[in-house]
């Protein structure tokens, strides 16, 4: 059984945007857009059902970790006052900070399709110059990424919310956590959506039903290794350049850590050089 905190039972959301309600394009996603203001209350409309449905099933701390792009995209001033949201980039853990805080489960809330694969502006990390992400020879997500770094601190995904893809991948790597799709992929760039209305109250109940397995659990620490394909051979050349990272061949790099989160701030270096290497419209 899980043990719980005895200051209380506190949880991690770590809220990405492309999986909120209703976003199936670019722009609705890209700071300083015109689409990008319409769904910032949108978007914190699925963290505070979040956040509700928590505290209605015993959380006693809810701390929202915005890892989108800027990382500054969730409207504090809309936020449910019962929460507390950590903002702002260039976080040691990225999307995943505030794991290491002895909270009792965390919440995967927006989340989207990995890399190469079919869903809502599916990718991993960068948005189109990587074409698959691989944790110990299995195509990773985001989210597949991040539930091993979870369980290396002891704490399980209680919630995985975003498209009907991103809920399928979800039930490999976290297949007790409840799941919620606010939407059904179409292409990367369509879906069927429900209302916020309708999303708000499934994210609530799920969230408050999945209170019943939080609590901390073994942690799970051992070596890890990722490899990172991308879409040109200059991007994977500039990322073999970090010492430790090999390149495996002409488009796909690899390295190997002695744990996840090693692994993750590893992964956040090659992907900050790769990133810097791409050459406006050709990549």
């Amino acid at each position: 059984m899980p043990s719980r905190n005895v200051s209380g039972v506190r949880i991690l959301i770590s809220a990405d945007m492309e999986g909120a309600t209703g976003v199936t394009h670019a722009s609705d996603v890209i700071p300083g857009t015109e689409q990008w203001h319409r769904f910032r209350p949108i978007f914190t409309g699925d963290v505070n059902a979040c956040v509700a449905g928590l505290f209605d099933g015993g959380a006693t701390g809810v701390l929202v970790n915005e890892a989108h792009s800027s990382q500054r995209n969730l409207l504090l001033e809309q936020l449910d006052p019962r929460a507390r949201m950590l903002t702002g980039r260039h976080k040691p853990l990225s999307m995943m900070q505030g794991i290491e805080s002895e909270v009792d489960g965390v919440v995967l809330l927006g989340y989207h399709a990995g890399a190469g694969e079919d869903g809502v502006l599916a990718h991993t990390y960068l948005e189109n110059s990587i074409t698959g992400v691989f944790l110990d020879g299995v195509p990773a997500s985001e989210g597949r990424l991040n539930a091993a770094l979870a369980a290396e601190h002891g704490v399980p995904v209680l919630v995985v919310t975003g498209d009907d893809r991103t809920c399928a991948d979800a039930t490999e790597y976290a297949p007790t956590a409840e799941r919620v799709a606010v939407k059904e992929c179409v292409s990367r760039y369509a879906a069927i959506c429900a209302p916020p209305s309708v999303t708000a109250k499934q994210i609530a109940d799920a969230s408050k039903a999945a209170m019943a397995i939080a609590g901390r659990v073994a942690k799970s620490v051992a070596p890890h290794r990722i490899e990172v394909e991308f879409d040109a051979t200059h991007l994977a050349h500039a990322a073999a350049v970090i010492p430790t990272v090999e390149l495996v061949d002409t488009r796909r790099i690899g390295f190997d850590a002695e744990s996840m989160t090693e692994a993750m701030k590893a992964f956040k270096i090659v992907t900050a050089i790769a990133g810097g290497a791409v050459v406006e419209e050709y990549g």
